[in-house]
């Protein structure tokens, strides 16, 4: 009998951003080949904002929705730097 372990990637980072510091939860979800990051922050009012993170085929982390504050969506290259930073940790 063989056995498959996954490893769940799961990490917090502060991150500035609107002017203050955040904090950013990541998750990494299993979606086939495809590699998923659901993220969630809190808004100013205390309201849970969640949203995913693809890598593209050009293996770049892109936001994928439309709807969310210009603070999240301005520093999509800082999480993007700290989702590679902590998988480069993890493997």
């Amino acid at each position: 009998m063989q056995i498959h372990f996954t490893k769940v990637v799961h990490f917090t980072r502060l991150i500035k951003a609107g002017g203050r510091l955040r904090e950013f939860n990541f998750r990494k979800l299993r979606q086939g080949e495809e590699e998923v990051f659901s993220v969630d922050t809190v808004d100013d009012r205390g309201n849970r904002i969640v949203f995913y993170m693809h890598k593209g085929t050009n293996a770049h982390w892109t936001i994928n929705q439309q709807v969310l504050p210009v603070w999240i969506t301005e520093n999509e290259s800082k999480l993007t730097e700290e989702i590679e930073d902590e998988l480069q940790h993890f493997n």
